[in-house]
């Protein structure tokens, strides 16, 4: 379903004067997968025609397990409804569904079977109960006796008595594959059918799954369900089930027997750009924002994103949320939103620069690039630089402490300015989507007033990332706090603070933390900033989560707290007392007079080479990043944590 919700009429990126919303209210998109052809905007469905047939003629070969192989958000859903469509048109192929989210643990291996056994026939049902309950004579067989003799039975009864029967014990569940084929061959090989029936199960998102449930699955698959006449599409990513992902206890024998449950795998190829251009296109025209991206926004958002459907998806609704609900935007084009947002999404480190809070010691970072662009070009040519363009050479250059010319050449000046600039300006001043993501954000009316916000603070969502694979937020490693501490970090095995953790967690006094759930428990944080309001969201989040963390606002003070108790890791500033480098002099006035030589994190707004050279030499880490922020105090508490 898609909401929307109306929007003031923006302003005109070039003149600046009213004009009309592009396509009225906005929407939102849904996230359902494709389930029809005419809906197929990235060309799978030929490869679905193509995988269903071929199922189809296999008929013969069965049972066999096909994996639908990609990562989070490339389609395997959608591939395999449109493998389901065009199954609809073969004679006798029949189709189930099982979503293996749905079930948890061994839970799995009940609703997988009694999913396959609902698609048979009453008659058919009835017939092996009957069959089964022949063979015993034990209690529990006539009591399945008498329960078929007593009265007709729906197919969901006839399926929950067979399973009773089937799982009574592990004899019966010894016979219980036997039993499923017979069962599956008289519904699949009649005289009333030609060519022979077919099912063809399809279990989505198993790679979601915790690791019990995983096993449960493939032990359905392969150990009771393994007979002719059926055939299994299992959407997954192949990697996560690894036994260096998902199932990482596996022993060799487990992971053997796991390579055995795959047959085959298609892997489904990334969209091309043509496709996921025009799948962008579309998004934009559905939403309402198709005439806010041009050539190079469209370039950046294919690339940027990987080309994965679902993250665009999930970016393009951030910018209609970002537009329609944040009161910021009244007074900006949309445009503004757009450019803002995929400035965030996809040169994170950038924004935070460019919305640093005060004191930070970012400045005006766009202004600060654009003029090294410049610069950089001057100094590269091999012409002289044109009087009109030397004060703003030599300007530059001076607010960089540089002189004014090099005797090793103008090479050697870029070099040696580079060095003071932030890390990262040389390579995105060759990323033409960069450029014209920053020059269209300047061009915007008004964007003095818009850059001047961010400065200080403005509210914007976090950014879009892509989804973690399951087995990741569950990985129960000793580094890693228990659920409900911290959330799963994208890509990684350390928590990252809740959703508004270093953006929005309330000031104030933080709760005190359960023993069972406070990782951070054994951690005491020393965190010198002459601008402590800067930090309040980590450091209320870190004492949330069990924490000491005590305050310095200058060196003195910072001094006479390790005088007091060794901490077990100092976050420090580097710009304070009116010294742009006073943090790093500061720790190598510590290091050298042995007064403190455990971790130390540089959490700046600024990043540059020469600052990360010299907090290298020092044994610190410097960034920007609150989630490596809280990445190094996990690890430096897991190290003070007493061994069990």
């Amino acid at each position: 379903m898609s909401t929307s919700a109306p929007l003031p009429p923006p302003a005109s990126p070039l003149s600046g004067t009213p004009a009309p919303s592009p396509r009225g209210p906005f929407v939102l998109l849904n996230d359902e997968p494709v389930a029809e052809s005419g809906a197929d905007l990235l060309g799978v469905g030929r490869a679905a025609r193509q995988l269903a047939g071929l199922l189809v003629a296999s008929r013969a070969s069965t049972p066999f397990t096909l994996a639908v192989d990609a990562g989070w958000g490339m389609g395997k859903s959608s591939l395999m409804r449109l493998v389901d469509a065009e199954l609809a048109h073969a004679p006798e192929v029949h189709t189930v569904w099982y979503n293996a989210w749905t079930s948890q643990g061994a839970d799995a291996l009940e609703g997988l079977i009694k999913s396959v056994l609902m698609r048979f026939d009453r008659r058919v049902l009835r017939r092996a109960l009957q069959r089964i309950s022949e063979r015993r004579a034990l209690l529990r067989a006539v009591r399945a006796v008498t329960t078929v003799a007593a009265g007709p039975l729906g197919a969901a009864g006839l399926v929950d008595e067979l399973w009773k029967t089937l799982s009574v014990n592990s004899q019966a569940r010894n016979e219980m594959r036997g039993a499923i084929g017979e069962l599956v061959q008289e519904w699949s090989q009649t005289d009333d059918f030609r060519p022979r029936r077919l099912l063809v199960v399809f279990i989505d998102d198993l790679d979601r799954c915790p690791e019990e449930t995983v096993l449960a699955v493939c032990e359905a698959v392969k150990v009771y369900l393994d007979v002719p006449g059926l055939e299994f599409v299992i959407g997954c990513d192949r990697s996560a089930l690894a036994p260096n992902g998902l199932l990482r206890d596996l022993s060799p024998a487990a992971s053997a027997f796991m390579e055995k449950i795959f047959q085959t795998s298609y892997r489904i190829p990334v969209a091309d750009q043509q496709g996921v251009r025009a799948y962008i296109d579309w998004c934009a025209r559905t939403v309402g924002i198709d005439q806010l991206l041009d050539e190079r926004l469209t370039t950046m958002l294919a690339e940027r994103s990987a080309r994965n459907p679902r993250r665009i998806k999930r970016l393009v609704n951030g910018f209609v949320l970002e537009a329609t609900l944040n009161p910021m935007w009244d007074d900006f084009a949309p445009e503004a939103v757009v450019r803002t947002l995929l400035l965030q999404y996809f040169y994170p480190d950038f924004y935070r620069m460019v919305a640093g809070a005060a004191g930070s010691g970012a400045g005006d970072v766009i202004a600060e690039f654009r003029t090294y662009r410049e610069v950089r070009r001057l100094l590269r040519t091999p012409d002289p630089i044109p009087v009109a363009e030397l004060p703003t050479v030599t300007r530059f250059l001076r607010e960089h402490d540089l002189p004014e010319q090099d005797a090793d050449g103008r090479d050697a000046t870029l070099s040696r300015l580079e060095r003071q600039l932030p890390s990262g300006f040389p390579e995105m001043v060759r990323d033409q989507e960069f450029t014209s993501l920053i020059d269209g954000l300047v061009a915007l009316p008004r964007s003095e007033e818009l850059l001047r916000r961010l400065r200080e603070g403005a509210e914007l969502p976090a950014a879009v990332e892509p989804e973690p694979a399951a087995y990741v937020q569950s990985l129960p490693t000793r580094a890693q706090p228990p659920a409900g501490a911290y959330g799963a970090m994208p890509g990684g095995a350390y928590g990252a603070m809740p959703a508004g953790a270093y953006g929005g967690m309330p000031a104030g006094r933080a709760a005190a933390p359960r023993e069972d759930v406070a990782p951070l428990r054994y951690a005491r944080i020393l965190w010198v900033d002459d601008h402590p309001r800067n930090n309040e969201s980590l450091v209320n989040a870190f004492r949330a989560a069990g924490a000491v963390v005590r305050i310095a606002e200058d060196s003195a003070a910072a001094d006479a707290a390790l005088a007091v108790e060794r901490p077990t890791l100092i976050v420090s500033d580097i710009e304070r007392d009116g010294n742009p480098r006073e943090g790093l002099e500061h720790l190598a006035r510590l290091r050298r007079d042995g007064r403190y030589d455990g971790p130390f994190v540089f959490y700046a707004g600024r990043v540059t080479p020469e600052r990360s050279a010299v907090a290298k030499e020092l044994g610190a880490h410097l960034t920007s990043s609150g989630p490596e922020v809280e990445r190094l105090v996990l690890r430096a508490a897991e190290a003070e944590r007493p061994l069990p």
